[in-house]
């Protein structure tokens, strides 16, 4: 169903790709926008278990993306070094394919939003709380389970793994 990544010996390990996917604090969603054209955005998120949480208005292009075809994919750039004189660049990046669904059982919408609190602000918890109590009926939780996920670097860095 998804395609082998072509350059296999720069492929990271299941680990590392969880590794880069959990360290970060921003990624790129792609969603399938208006007119089929393809709609990409920055998220903050938490990775739990194999899925991907985020928070959003409750209206907009990329919840309507969603409710019209489930299907995503997520980008996490975990470096991009360049290197002028040899033309190119020393990456580690991570890509995921899965399908997201907003979610509406209180217990799954605390539970996403605790974690992007105690991912972002693991110091002020109790603060976190009240945020999620202030702003419980105009927030959307979106969790993308997961179905596909690859780590890749570039040949130069994955030649040291070696």
């Amino acid at each position: 169903m998804f395609r082998e990544m072509r350059r296999k010996k720069q492929l990271l390990s299941e680990e590392e790709t969880s590794e880069i996917i959990k360290a970060h604090s921003a990624g790129v969603l792609s969603v399938t926008g208006d007119d089929g054209y393809p709609y990409g955005i920055p998220i903050s998120y938490a990775y739990i278990d194999g899925n991907l949480y985020f928070h959003c208005a409750k209206e907009g292009h990329k919840i309507d993306a969603i409710k019209r075809n489930d299907k995503v994919s997520f980008c996490v750039i975990d470096k991009d070094e360049v290197i002028q004189e040899t033309f190119t660049t020393h990456f580690r990046s991570v890509v995921a394919f899965g399908r997201a669904r907003i979610l509406t059982e209180d217990i799954d919408r605390r539970a996403a939003l605790e974690s992007l609190v105690g991912k972002y602000s693991p110091d002020y918890m109790q603060e976190g709380q009240k945020e999620i109590e202030k702003d419980w009926s105009r927030v959307c939780v979106v969790e993308v389970k997961i179905e596909h996920m690859t780590g890749k670097a570039a040949k130069e860095i994955a030649k040291y793994k070696e």
